[in-house]
């Protein structure tokens, strides 16, 4: 091939890529339409189902507040004893419990916003009942994950603390903040 030609091709060929991105930034939804819940991803709602985190305990977790999930994970490097990890199975099980529900009934909170659109009956009123709702529910989430994260702390010791930020990859090993913490053992 000569260089000519090269140049053209791989002109051609830059061309079709700038046209495919500039296409897709001016249909950022496109496809969305087809969700069940246009709200919310698989995703999203496997992780809601499942009662998994998502982020919502991100400032508790990068705190020095860490989760009974990913200490029970880190169990043997953070030498937990038989109390304390019997502690961590206990409020992992337990907060797994109330945000499964609350992630089921924030599903169908945005199920219902969905559906007052899609269905053409949304009103201001209707609309912002069911924004509230969902939200409401979404912060109890919130609050729920977070609020396991303070337990999980207080059943710590500022070492294990430390050690865990370091696992983790958020420091050096100390907490930031230096917030004070009960020990139950």
């Amino acid at each position: 091939m000569t260089p000519v030609r090269l140049a053209a091709v791989l002109m051609v060929g830059s061309l079709l890529t700038t046209l495919g991105a500039l296409a897709q930034s001016q249909q950022p939804y496109g496809g969305l339409q087809s969700r069940p819940i246009k709200a919310l991803s698989e995703e999203q709602i496997a992780d809601l189902r499942e009662g998994r985190g998502m982020g919502f305990a991100l400032a508790a977790e990068l705190n020095g507040y860490p989760g009974p999930l990913h200490v029970l994970e880190h169990a043997e490097a953070l030498a937990l004893t038989t109390s304390q990890r019997t502690r961590m199975e206990q409020l992992l099980k337990t907060m797994q419990t109330e945000a499964v529900e609350l992630g089921r009934r924030l599903i169908a909170e945005e199920a219902e916003l969905d559906r007052l659109f899609a269905t053409r009956r949304v009103t201001a009123a209707t609309m912002a009942t069911a924004v509230g709702a969902a939200a409401q529910t979404q912060a109890r989430l919130r609050a729920t994950h977070l609020r396991y994260h303070l337990l999980t702390a207080e059943a710590l010791s500022a070492e294990q603390i430390r050690r865990y930020a370091a696992l983790r990859g958020y420091s050096g090993g100390a907490p930031a903040g230096g917030h004070q913490r009960q020990q139950h053992r």
